[in-house]
């Protein structure tokens, strides 16, 4: 028998939801012995409740810069086209890219990796949109990550 394994990281800050079944987590979990801070979509349906692909990590340094640029941003959007926020290596051929989105009349912030690698070149599915209006409490979210990535 197949053992099911149980999504349990090591904090879970809170949650935005997204609608009916689909929530995003903001939670810190650790790899190889390295902390790093995770966003990730969450669904509950009939058929799979869990975890999703779509998510982004973000270690010390991408998290820092990460808050520092979506903390300029205006409590109200004043947005009327996608705009690029900042770009953060996080391997080679890969960037976290924050932009500001207009999907279906909506605002939101999406921080989503960019690949650019001999095979392909482009967005990939790895990345979440937060809604705009939703932004201080996502900002509350990963300041506390990173007090808890931060902390020996």
């Amino acid at each position: 028998m197949a053992e099911t394994r149980e999504f349990k990281p090591l904090k879970e800050l809170g949650d935005i939801s997204l609608g009916d079944r689909s929530t995003l987590k903001f939670y810190v979990d650790e790899f190889k012995g390295y902390k790093y801070g995770s966003i990730r979509t969450f669904v509950a349906g009939e058929a799979y409740s869990g975890p999703t692909k779509s998510g982004v990590t973000m270690n010390a340094r991408i998290l820092n810069e990460a808050i520092a640029a979506l903390e300029k941003l205006p409590p109200q959007s004043d947005a009327r086209e996608d705009r690029e926020l900042a770009r953060w290596p996080k391997k080679m051929g890969v960037e976290l890219v924050a932009r500001i989105t207009i999907f279906k009349d909506t605002v939101g912030v999406d921080l989503r990796e960019w690949v650019d690698e001999a095979e392909y070149k482009g967005w990939s599915k790895k990345g979440v949109r937060i809604p705009y209006k939703d932004l201080p409490k996502a900002l509350d979210f990963l300041r506390q990550m990173r007090s808890l990535i931060t902390t020996a």
